[in-house]
């Protein structure tokens, strides 16, 4: 029981201060606005995000195997 009371109060109040401490202090040391490096994680999450879901696709194993057989009877 007091185990949980532990991790829910880590949960409730120390997790929140500690991830609005680091991104007030990556701010500092990026010397940019805190709401700046918002909207710029989102722009980089969305980045990330799209080039993967690209590769993901160029990479199907159902796409490569289509293009292997294409490929195999262009060969012969």
């Amino acid at each position: 029981m007091i185990a949980l009371l532990l991790y829910r109060t880590l949960a409730d109040h120390i997790v929140p201060w500690a991830t609005t401490f680091a991104t007030r202090m990556l701010a500092r040391e990026l010397n940019m606005p805190e709401p700046l490096l918002h909207s710029t994680g989102d722009y980089v999450v969305a980045q990330v995000f799209a080039f993967e879901h690209g590769v993901c696709k160029s990479l199907c194993p159902f796409r490569l195997a289509a293009l292997v057989r294409a490929w195999w009877r262009g060969q012969h």
